[in-house]
């Protein structure tokens, strides 16, 4: 298949899961109003499965699922994969679809200090920098939210949440890295599900003692559809991911994730009837531009670590 061909598949892709991602976030916000989080996480988790399955099977991948190196390593990511995911949610009930999708845009900020830290990965000046500007952004995007009259409690907390799955999501990058050194992509994608779902099955009861976790119920018939499609798009955003890696590379498809924005934008005016403020749009714009510095700067690096390799490496 020639290059160009390849690259404007693993596009085609990326854009794709975008869609698929910005659909479930619209299907748990309007779930999300009278299911309690913790059903939906289980649902998002539970029916995600199905389209992994057909992957796996497609690929013949099934039996790496159930194969693993370190099955610690897959309980820490999915311990903090879930908390990210629930407080993600929360804040996807509670605020303006674009409002939590720009917030979001603070996870890849993160995993490059995080990354410092944690990692001992070598970060320059130029992407600390970036790193600083993008949260700038981060900050204006919070702003109306936290200190300014107009905007409700219930907002004020979406935006709490929203920013804390966003640090989870960080969290859970860094430890996908650690991961991909020993596990096969099917056994973390697959583990991280049924994790995800067993935690999330756990306030089913705690529900009737914390009444904060909110009592599981009985969907009618329209929203237990909506439940299950919450999983659906959701895995089917995750092949559709995982298929645009398979075709193209890191650095060429991962700017495209900021499309998500776009879609955000379209389908929060048309259903929920939500324009961004402009604080929304100032911050948005100053993150996504962060990140696609930070991008550039890690492909560029790439490049020239490859480079120094290929003419330190003895000719035969």
């Amino acid at each position: 298949m020639p290059v160009l061909s390849r690259a404007a598949t693993g596009i085609l892709f990326k854009l794709m899961s975008t869609v698929a991602f910005t659909s479930m976030s619209t299907l748990v916000r309007v779930a999300g109003k009278e299911i309690p989080v913790g059903e939906v996480v289980f649902c998002r988790s539970f029916f995600a499965l199905i389209p992994l399955f057909m992957m796996l099977a497609w690929r013949h991948e099934v039996m790496d699922a159930f194969r693993y190196v370190s099955f610690l390593s897959h309980m820490k990511r999915g311990v903090i994969g879930a908390t990210g995911m629930f407080s993600g949610f929360v804040g996807l009930t509670m605020l303006p679809l674009a409002d939590s999708t720009a917030i979001s845009y603070a996870a890849p900020l993160m995993v490059v200090p995080l990354a410092y830290f944690i990692l001992g990965e070598q970060v320059r000046i130029y992407r600390w920098t970036a790193v600083a500007v993008g949260f700038v952004g981060v900050l204006v995007i919070l702003w109306p939210h936290l200190h300014i009259s107009g905007h409700s409690d219930t907002q004020s907390t979406g935006a709490l949440f929203s920013l804390g799955g966003a640090v989870c999501a960080a969290f859970a990058t860094i430890q996908v890295r650690k991961l991909v050194n020993t596990e096969t992509t099917a056994a973390i994608v697959f583990t991280f599900m049924v994790l995800c779902a067993c935690l999330a099955l756990l306030t089913w009861p705690l529900g009737y003692v914390i009444p904060i976790m909110g009592q599981w119920v009985v969907p009618s018939p329209m929203k237990a559809f909506i439940l299950v499609m919450v999983g659906v798009t959701g895995g089917l955003g995750q092949i559709f991911l995982t298929l645009s890696y398979r075709y193209a590379d890191t650095s060429l498809i991962a700017p495209f994730d900021y499309f998500s924005m776009i879609w955000a934008v379209i389908i929060g005016y048309l259903v929920f009837a939500d324009l961004p403020s402009a604080y929304v749009i100032a911050g948005g714009t100053i993150v996504v531009a962060s990140g696609i510095f930070v991008m550039w700067r890690e492909h560029k690096l790439g490049l020239e670590r490859a480079q120094q390799r290929k003419v330190t490496t003895p000719q035969g």
